[in-house]
């Protein structure tokens, strides 16, 4: 089983990011609707979409939203809050999902560059980019590596619920993986994430391969201009071309 779809369907998972700030993320939703100025009805997909609190949000805002995960776990508690105008399905984001379907596609919260084969990235963002409209937006949301790299922290422990996460990040073959270990009720585990490391450059061949133009980059959740060595975040916006 891949690492991402053993922990990400985990109860785990969820505990040890529950203090993910909402209001965050609202903000960065409200900045990038606002900035792409998209109008209401417009049909957008969140992929993945975790257990869909950008696209709850985004649907209350007014537009269409369709959601999609790899965990059935994530997707069984998004549909409890289905309606006509947002849907959730389960979906594996390198294998084609829609053909021409969506106005925007995001892909946010460093929710990329997963895989052990590096090509499957590319078929990511082809997959994003068959599934647009002409016309269309892509929003990919990464954290900026050369700044995590500057201050890179080796070991790490969080106390959330009375479970003590402790945290072990090591570079090995182009990736940061994290070694997550902890114990509860008597039980010790051990889960990975592995992220590749891509910088900019890497999302522009992605994108040129794939009929998509970088329209802006910005570095952080309030549309700043991006800076390689400050910026906290790598926020790429691309257009389909025509």
């Amino acid at each position: 089983m891949d690492w991402f779809s053993e922990w990400f369907d985990s109860s785990y998972y969820h505990i040890l990011y529950k203090n993910r700030d909402l209001k965050e993320a609202e903000l960065f939703i409200d900045n990038l609707t606002d900035y792409l100025n998209l109008p209401k009805g417009t049909h957008i997909a969140d992929i993945p979409c975790g257990k869909g609190r950008h696209c709850i949000y985004l649907n209350k805002k007014g537009f269409v939203v369709s959601g999609a995960d790899l965990s059935p776990e994530s997707i069984r508690y998004a549909r409890t809050f289905s309606n006509p105008t947002l849907d959730f399905f389960i979906h594996d984001m390198r294998d084609f999902f829609a053909e021409e379907k969506y106005d925007a596609v995001l892909n946010v919260f460093t929710s990329f560059g997963y895989f052990d084969d590096q090509k499957d990235n590319q078929r990511c963002v082809e997959s994003f980019s068959k599934a647009l409209k002409s016309g269309g937006t892509l929003v990919m949301d990464f954290i900026n590596f050369k700044k995590i790299l500057l201050n890179f922290r080796q070991e790490e422990s969080k106390l959330i619920d009375g479970i003590n996460f402790h945290i072990e990040k090591q570079l090995e073959k182009g990736r940061l993986v994290k070694n997550i270990r902890f114990s509860d009720k008597g039980k010790d585990y051990h889960f990975q994430e592995k992220v590749s490391i891509l910088y900019k450059e890497d999302f522009l061949n992605y994108f040129a391969f794939a009929n998509l133009e970088i329209k802006d980059i910005f570095g952080d959740y309030q549309l700043n201009s991006f800076d390689p060595e400050k910026s906290d975040r790598l926020i790429l916006v691309a257009t389909k071309i025509k």
